[in-house]
């Protein structure tokens, strides 16, 4: 119905404007009929163009005052009616290729709902399609995390399997070193008790032979004063 309205407002701002010149006057060319027949006088009071047999929508027009118009400017009354008749087809064509263009306010309504519910639907997917990767997404950070502290428990168990090890070898360590030390400190004690009586038998042996020695030098002593008091008496 709308686009109705704007065709017969565009059929009557034609039949105003497209038939006039710079100065007002009616310009036409005289054109061949395309169809030879008269409008009869009903045909004219009624004063539009009924619709064409092929389906096409009727547009009104005001074809009587376009006639009488064109009749006034000395055209004559058939070829008027041809032109008319002529250009109120080429009107009804173009009006109706115009009409096509328009778009009815249900079916604008049935658009906008047609896309308010696609855009719904979009919506409601995207929502959707949020929803699941957020899940995934939390349940994969969860699964992380779980890894991680089991990672974490792994490690402190590695880290305090190794310090227990290592306290343990240390331990062992300390223990053989100071068995070491202690062998050592033994062998020392044995050495150094040796040695004091390889010392004080030493000393025994010298104090023995210091005894032999003196004995022996007495010995000669004696001896020679013995010889020597056996020389005198020889000799006095």
């Amino acid at each position: 119905m709308a686009a109705s309205t704007r065709a017969g407002q565009l059929g009557s701002m034609t039949r105003r404007f497209l038939f006039r010149n710079a100065t007002g006057a009616y310009n036409f060319t005289a054109v061949k009929p395309e169809i030879n027949r008269r409008l009869n006088n009903d045909y004219r009071q009624i004063s539009q163009l009924q619709a064409p047999s092929n389906g096409k929508r009727a547009f009104l027009v005001d074809t009587l005052a376009m006639v009488r118009s064109l009749e006034k400017e000395g055209i004559p009354s058939k070829q008027a009616e041809a032109i008319t008749s002529a250009i109120t087809g080429v009107l009804n064509d173009t009006l109706e290729n115009v009409s096509y263009s328009f778009v009815s306010k249900g079916e604008m309504q049935k658009t906008e709902l047609i896309q308010d519910g696609n855009i719904s639907k979009f919506k409601t997917e995207v929502q959707s399609s949020q929803d699941h990767h957020f899940a995934l997404l939390q349940r994969e950070t969860e699964k992380l995390q779980g890894d991680i502290e089991k990672l974490q428990r792994e490690l402190k168990y590695e880290i305090d399997k190794v310090t227990a090890g290592q306290r343990l070898d240390l331990n062992l360590e300390k223990g053989r070193i100071r068995e070491e030390l202690n062998n050592q400190k033994t062998e020392t004690s044995n050495l150094t008790n040796k040695l004091d009586r390889e010392i004080h038998a030493l000393r025994a042996q010298l104090e023995a032979a210091k005894y032999e020695v003196i004995k022996y030098c007495i010995g000669s002593l004696v001896s020679i004063s013995a010889v020597g008091l056996a020389v005198i008496r020889i000799l006095l």
